[in-house]
């Protein structure tokens, strides 16, 4: 038998708000006031992108080289769920609690702003320091913040990466190297970001709008979802993972969604689950014509018009290496507050796409207990994942 595994505590920061009691009534009506027109990111126009507003904590100075945004995100995450951790790291011990994180920018803000510098100068400045821009350096900051002797890195598969987090937080449990694990990811805003999503004729200054015959592309995000997982039965349990790698193309999903429906089967199977099963599935909803185009066909053919759905990046913007988690976390809170977070969008269908039962404001689960959402996220490469959770069962 499968070693069983739940979501016990959840902290998340983006644009919406910091906390789960703040974002939640703002992600349940819809609010899109977070997502802000930004000059200074892209060199001629201004970008709409979901900013962090909430004030973020500060690095501790003798962590000073560790000192950029995305840690500044985590940190504020963290603060949320630091008593559940600390009794973990009480009742295992530090070296049986793990940290798997996801993320795509790392500190790249931060070596851009020192690039700044230099072209001004001519030197670096000397608060620049080459590990604030490391990669890996999340979950290494989070260990060395926490004294954490378990295992800790980081995944880094683009947009799938705070997705992928869970499949290796969860063979840490169920191969016993860990009793715990903080599980989740972070990205923050950048222009080697949102100037590289705009060279591929993939952002608007618009509000993005998926599903829509209007969309016309993404509004980058920043923010940081973590969860800690364990194996003690908690409400909310990791039912099933699903992963694939269609490699149909460097940046361009599969036309039909054949890895994204591989990924979604694999899920469902992972977790003994039929398609009639899952209550809620959070779409990837890019608003590009070539994601929402294969996401809805692959969605239509697993799922047909029946599943409520519904995507929610017009919320927080593409978080990017964060959004798996930051989804999985919206569906979290659905079950936490029994409610569908609903589709916004102005309403005109694509007539080249199938139908979806796109969730409305409002809207409850159709039932009270063992309820199942699904998350999904794709990224450049072909990688894709989906992840399932639901009520304990």
């Amino acid at each position: 038998m499968k070693q069983r595994c739940y979501l016990s505590a959840l902290g998340i920061v983006n644009a919406l708000g910091c906390g789960g009691n703040a974002i939640s009534p703002k992600l349940f009506a819809g609010d899109t006031s977070g997502m802000v027109l930004e000059h200074g990111l892209l060199p001629a126009s201004p970008a709409r992108v979901g900013r962090v507003s909430s004030a973020l904590l500060a690095i501790p100075s003798d962590m000073a080289s560790f000192s950029c945004r995305n840690n500044q995100l985590l940190l504020s995450a963290l603060k949320q769920i630091e008593n559940e951790i600390e009794f973990a790291m009480r009742r295992y011990g530090r070296a049986r609690v793990g940290i798997i994180l996801g993320t795509s920018t790392s500190g790249i803000a931060e070596a851009e702003s020192a690039i700044a510098v230099k072209r001004r100068t001519g030197e670096m400045p000397s608060t620049y320091r080459y590990t604030q821009q490391e990669i890996g350096m999340t979950s290494t900051f989070l260990a060395r913040y926490l004294n954490l002797l378990g295992p800790a890195y980081t995944i880094s598969t683009a947009c799938t990466s705070s997705a992928k987090a869970f499949q290796s937080a969860r063979n840490l449990l169920r191969h016993n190297l860990c009793d715990a694990v903080i599980v989740g990811g972070a990205d923050s805003l950048c222009q080697l970001t949102v100037n590289g999503f705009s060279s591929l004729e993939s952002t608007t200054s618009n509000l993005t709008n998926p599903m829509s015959r209007n969309r016309n592309g993404i509004n980058i995000g920043e923010g940081a979802a973590l969860f800690l997982m364990t194996r003690e039965e908690s409400e909310i349990e990791l039912l099933g993972v699903g992963e694939s790698s269609d490699a149909y193309h460097m940046s361009a999903p599969h036309p039909e969604g054949l890895g994204a429906e591989m990924a979604m089967r694999a899920a469902m199977n992972d977790a003994t689950l039929k398609p009639d099963d899952i209550d809620y599935l959070n779409l990837h909803a890019t608003a590009t014509p070539k994601n929402d185009e294969m996401e809805s066909r692959a969605v239509s053919r697993l799922f047909g018009d029946r599943t409520l759905v519904s995507g929610t990046k017009p919320l927080t913007g593409h978080t990017l290496g964060a959004a798996g988690a930051t989804e999985l976390a919206f569906c979290w809170l659905a079950l936490q507050q029994g409610r569908i977070p609903p589709h916004i969008w102005d309403g005109e269908p694509d007539p080249d796409l199938p139908r979806l039962n796109l969730a409305g404001q409002g809207l409850p689960f159709a039932k009270t207990t063992g309820r199942v959402c699904m998350s999904n996220s794709f990224a450049f490469g072909g990688s894709n994942a989906s992840l399932v959770i639901g009520d304990a069962r």
